[in-house]
């Protein structure tokens, strides 16, 4: 396993993240600690987890899991969205940041927590209070540092500049969804984390599956996250995926490699991601896609890859500067 640093914050990570959704949804508490022991076994240091994973439970596996080696893991939980019925446990003002990160803190029976994201924006909170509020949290030492997932670019920059004129703690790691089949962080979120020296951690590498094999013969045709899941049914929706999917199966199957690798290793060669996040049901599926660690690209490959997907045009739109 190699290590990089995430961005300023001087904490070296596993160039892999394990995401903990599954963590009492789709693996029970047996297949989640194997699933956190092949990682560790693995060299992975880094774990992924939210307030709102399983209504909890994900953080309280967590939590016992780390329980015997917390200086040795970097995790982190994120606030935002809602967690009850109650009105004010939702969204990020200082009452349901407070809230959300002690409860967290509870579960995962830690005193603090690595990474702290904002698991969304948040256009009823002033940019300022949530910085004055998480600037709180590391005085008072419950964060390390602070993320923001879901956010673009200029939500990034507005929060940069609020927290350098009025000297409170910055953001420090973005989490963006980035795969071949999502491209849109390469206009202008991996440029301005490279500009910023922000920490970069991808989510959904496979596309929410669609880049496992799954649905090489088409998405109705099959099951999972896609079919059964509207959020992914909508994001994944439209021809363009559909023959994504069966271009990028039958390119592996020539390759002779598995795609759930493959798509993954695409993801790890960009250089301004830290470490994308990789999420298993069970450890077989784990097993299969820790194979991306030994797999080697050639450029030839990953051109034939990015030719099924094209980049986005620049944010400016004059795509002829990119010749």
């Amino acid at each position: 396993m190699q290590y990089k640093t995430l961005g300023k914050t001087g904490m070296r990570v596993s160039q892999l993240c394990f995401g903990t959704m599954s963590f009492g949804s789709r693996a029970d508490r047996g297949e989640s600690q194997r699933m956190y022991s092949i990682c560790r076994d693995r060299g992975i240091n880094f774990f992924d987890c939210a307030n709102v994973y399983s209504g909890g439970t994900a953080e309280t596996f967590l939590g016992s899991f780390i329980a015997a080696e917390r200086d040795k893991v970097i995790i982190t939980t994120k606030a935002h969205g809602a967690t009850s019925d109650d009105v004010n446990s939702r969204g990020c003002s200082a009452k349901n940041l407070r809230l959300s990160l002690e409860a967290s803190l509870k579960r995962l029976k830690t005193d603090y927590v690595d990474v702290f994201f904002l698991h969304g924006y948040d256009s009823d909170t002033s940019e300022e209070t949530m910085q004055r509020t998480l600037d709180q949290f590391i005085r008072e030492g419950k964060i390390l540092s602070i993320g923001v997932s879901n956010y673009a670019a200029y939500q990034v920059e507005r929060l940069l500049r609020i927290s350098e004129v009025k000297n409170l703690a910055p953001v420090q790691v973005i989490q963006p969804m980035y795969s071949i089949a999502k491209r849109q962080a390469e206009v202008e979120l991996l440029p301005m984390a490279k500009a910023e020296g922000l920490g970069v951690v991808t989510y959904s590498p496979l596309g929410g599956g669609l880049l496992s094999g799954r649905y090489k013969d088409g998405i109705s045709r099959a099951q999972g996250r896609l079919v059964e899941n509207e959020k992914y049914s909508i994001r994944y929706s439209g021809s363009f995926y559909e023959q994504l999917a069966r271009q990028f199966s039958l390119l592996a199957e020539e390759l002779g490699i598995e795609p759930a690798p493959l798509a993954l290793r695409w993801v790890m060669n960009n250089p301004l991601v830290t470490a994308p996040i990789i999420g298993s049901a069970n450890a077989v599926q784990l097993e299969q896609t820790l194979k991306a660690c030994t797999l080697a690209l050639s450029k030839e490959v990953c051109s034939r890859i990015e030719a099924f997907s094209p980049s986005p045009p620049p944010a400016h739109d004059r795509s002829e500067e990119q010749l």
